[in-house]
């Protein structure tokens, strides 16, 4: 098992920015793939940002330029900076780990970004 931790959501006005940070402990492997998806109130989950064990990041094209995913430096950790906030950035935001066939979500942190 591998337990997800994240923080770092918040209330911001547009414009402004967050860091949101994911901490995994347990069961963790080296090669592992995390990431960040959003749920907007009203839609799907969505894909924001992936880091695969090579390092490579993919963005959504809604976030490319202003959002960037980065990998710690003790433990697997990731980081999401997220700057020139919109408020149609606003929701749930969960952390996503991947290691082989096993897949594991954080409990998600709230970002809601006000006109």
């Amino acid at each position: 098992q591998v337990q997800l931790v994240e923080s770092g959501g918040g209330l911001v006005q547009a414009g402004g920015s967050l860091r949101l940070s994911c901490g995994a402990s347990g069961n963790i492997f080296s090669a592992n793939t995390m990431g960040w998806y959003r749920q907007a109130p009203g839609k799907q989950r969505e894909v924001v940002a992936v880091i695969d064990p090579d390092d490579k990041i993919t963005y959504a094209q809604s976030v490319r330029g202003r959002f960037i995913n980065s990998r710690g430096y003790a433990g697997p950790t990731v980081y999401f900076d997220m700057t020139d906030l919109r408020p149609d950035d606003t929701g749930i935001y969960f952390c996503n780990y991947i290691t082989g066939t096993n897949d594991y979500w954080g409990q998600g942190t709230q970002v809601t970004v006000s006109y």
